[in-house]
């Protein structure tokens, strides 16, 4: 056991507030996982909402472990001590139950790591009696867990802050009644939202389709996704006070969750819907909380400026005398007193997604705004005094042509002359990716865009755009992409390549797994999936009727709009 640890750990736990620490052995201990750094994980407000949760309990102890450092890691290997937790330093293996907050695919191969650091078996099917039950929550585990089925025993399937109780109250019955772990697991398939990978056989046709899922006795043959009615019930803002986060010197806040604008590449809006706001009173509260720890109000949710009080909540927060910045705003929503809070508050470049320039993209993703709303937008910034502009765009869409990617150029120059024509000496900076097709969304049958066509249509917006006066062109890594797309839409099969690129180091050891698994990468990212083939998802429910994502894949094609939800809709099927 490293001591230099221990006291690392600790210093960075005496940096906190809001922390919840009880001494080992006062109650049965859970260990939380960010399978990234710590300033990663703790800028989660998820991650925070969860661990309050279990915390608020009588009978748990939350405490949380994150990826470490390289340097902490060959610490950790050099002294052979195990991953150990923040609050107690106690070792991973220790823990009856770890859960893991996955909210990106990348982090899938840092999970590996911090699973072999703690000594917990990596392989479910290798987890005994006494060892650790892996849980896994989050938006990778409700649109698509099977990549880590050999990894993880539980998936909570949508939103957790109800399910984790209904969990936790089993796993201590049946520790109290001295079931075996294969018992526990099956007694958590009883739960709704609940799902148990090892209680489902996929069976694969010769050509590589799923022929079949078949559910042990004891599972559900469909898992219904977990939601929230009445956001008031949990409240969802800043736990744990850190300098060490993405966002230092804010105090996060979640305004609403889910999002009702059907844009048709965006797995959240399908997968947490419908669209529900907290109450301005609540809010309001928030803000006092924020206000006695001295910080501005971050706050949180799909669209910020689609909150229906958003003008009275700004109004609030100006009032009590504090600053506030946001998530995302969207072009066609955006109020002056929204844009002046911002202005007030010290932020100086507005971001906005239009994720396409043409008319025809935007209506192809539906996205329903058009370019006088991205002026209209800038306009009222400027007038503010945020002089800097962010555009967020994607490369790769389905229907895209050569014609769509000289329009992001021309649209740059647009918006650059409008800025200028307005005043405003900002710069513009386009943040453009590679659009990576997603489960429980209208594409998910489609293929994703061929990577070499993706690169030379990136290539040609750099160079298109290179040396003109104070536009950036910033683009992710294509590469990280096309793991990405094969993580998303990948069956269980992905599991073993992914424990042969943990064995050569992770990420960079990909290509290997790739070669050693003989795994064919086109058959999960260009093969364009029936409308009638069983996909690896297929065992999850997000509400949606079977038609209707097929309904609207028809629809983009045309170039149809959808209108966005409305009171007593029924069209989609999650609002019966």
């Amino acid at each position: 056991m490293s001591w230099h640890l221990k006291e690392k750990l600790q210093q960075v736990l005496a940096q906190e507030e809001g922390t919840t620490l009880y001494a080992p052995g006062a109650r049965s201990g859970f260990a939380l996982v960010y399978p990234n750094s710590y300033h990663v994980g703790m800028s989660n407000l998820g991650f925070q909402i969860i661990y309050q949760q279990i915390n608020s309990r009588g009978d748990t102890a939350c405490e949380r472990v994150f990826l470490p450092d390289k340097k902490m890691e060959q610490e950790y290997v050099r002294t052979n001590t195990p991953l150990l937790t923040l609050e107690t330093q106690r070792p991973l293996y220790e823990f009856g139950l770890i859960g893991v907050a996955m909210t990106f695919e990348m982090d899938y191969f840092n999970l590996l790591a911090v699973l072999e650091l703690g000594k917990v078996p990596l392989l479910s099917s290798e987890r005994g009696d006494s060892d650790p039950i892996v849980i896994m929550g989050g938006p990778c585990a409700t649109f698509n867990p099977e990549p880590m089925a050999d990894f993880i025993d539980v998936c909570i399937i949508g939103e957790g802050e109800e399910v984790i109780h209904e969990l936790l109250d089993a796993y201590y019955r049946g520790k109290d009644e001295q079931l075996s772990r294969n018992e526990i697991l099956t007694s958590f398939a009883k739960i709704e939202g609940v799902y148990i990978p090892c209680l489902y056989q996929h069976v694969y046709g010769e050509d590589g389709i799923i022929e079949k899922i078949s559910p042990a006795v004891e599972a559900p043959g469909c898992v219904n996704r977990r939601w929230i009615a009445d956001l008031d019930a949990y409240p969802a803002q800043t736990v744990i006070i850190t300098a060490d986060t993405e966002f230092k010197g804010l105090y996060l806040v979640e305004v609403a969750r889910g999002c009702g604008r059907h844009c048709r590449f965006c797995m959240a809006g399908y997968c947490f819907r419908r669209p529900r706001s907290r109450s301005l009173s609540k809010l309001e509260t928030a803000v006092g909380d924020a206000k006695k720890h001295g910080l501005k109000v971050g706050l949180m949710g799909a669209a910020i400026s689609d909150y229906p009080e958003i003008d009275q909540l700004c109004q609030h927060i100006v009032d009590q005398g504090l600053g506030l910045s946001v998530a995302s705003l969207r072009a066609d929503s955006l109020s002056p007193m929204l844009v002046g809070a911002l202005a007030a508050s010290g932020q100086r470049t507005i971001t906005l997604a239009p994720e396409a320039a043409s008319e025809k993209m935007r209506l192809v993703i539906n996205k329903g705004i058009t370019d006088e709303h991205l002026y209209g937008s800038i306009d009222m910034a400027t007038q503010a005094g945020i002089v800097n502009v962010r555009l967020y765009i994607m490369v790769g869409l389905p229907f895209e042509e050569e014609q769509d990617i000289e329009e992001i150029v021309e649209m740059a120059l647009r918006v650059k002359r409008h800025m200028e024509q307005q005043g405003s000496k900002g710069n513009l900076t386009l943040s453009i990716n590679p659009f990576i097709p997603k489960p429980f969304t209208p594409f998910q049958w489609l293929p994703m865009a061929n990577a070499k066509t993706v690169e030379k249509r990136l290539n040609y917006i750099q160079a298109a755009l290179k040396g003109q006066k104070k536009i950036e062109v910033l683009i992710e890594n294509p590469r990280e992409a096309y793991i990405q797309g094969i993580l998303a839409r990948g069956d269980r099969r992905v599991s073993s390549v992914l424990l042969t690129a943990h064995r050569h180091g992770g990420v960079k050891g990909w290509k290997k797994a790739i070669k050693e698994n003989d795994f064919d990468e086109d058959f999960y990212l260009y093969r364009e999936r029936n409308i009638k083939e069983l996909l690896p998802w297929q065992t999850l429910d997000m509400g949606l009727n079977r038609r209707y994502l097929a309904m609207e894949l028809e629809n983009a094609s045309m170039l149809k709009q959808t209108a966005p939800c409305a009171q007593d809709c029924k069209r989609c099927g999650v609002c019966k």
